[in-house]
């Protein structure tokens, strides 16, 4: 069975850092396409970081430079290190993994979906 568990929000300034972990079961980390996404409220979904199983990693400008997502293969987890936090960054945290097409691409929607994680940025 699949599941994905995510932890490490909570509340930090604006300024701040915060690392979110991802525990899977059911399958390995190393060969799906994993993610994080957000949803603010009122505000529609949006992905913050995506990892190929080639480690190719993808960001919007929204974050990139400040978000970094990484694979720990060993403990089978995804992390997400969130740098320079602002009050926009508040949000409900989700950790996502689909199946790879063929080849390994990625371009198809998660289909698995952690509970989601709270972060809170005060300014």
């Amino acid at each position: 069975q699949v599941q994905l568990v995510e932890s490490g929000g909570g509340s930090v300034q604006a300024g701040g850092s915060l690392r979110l972990s991802c525990a899977a079961s059911g399958f390995t980390v190393s060969s799906f396409c994993m993610g994080w996404l957000r949803q603010a409220p009122g505000k529609e979904r949006e992905g913050v970081a995506a990892i190929d199983p080639d480690g190719t990693t993808a960001y919007p400008d929204s974050v990139k430079g400040r978000f970094t997502i990484s694979k720990d293969i060993m403990k089978n987890m995804l992390h997400l290190q969130m740098n320079n936090l602002t009050p926009e960054d508040t949000a409900m945290y989700y950790c996502a993994a689909v199946s790879p097409l063929k080849g390994g691409a990625c371009n198809r929607p998660f289909t698995e979906w952690g509970q989601g994680i709270q972060v809170t940025v005060s300014s």
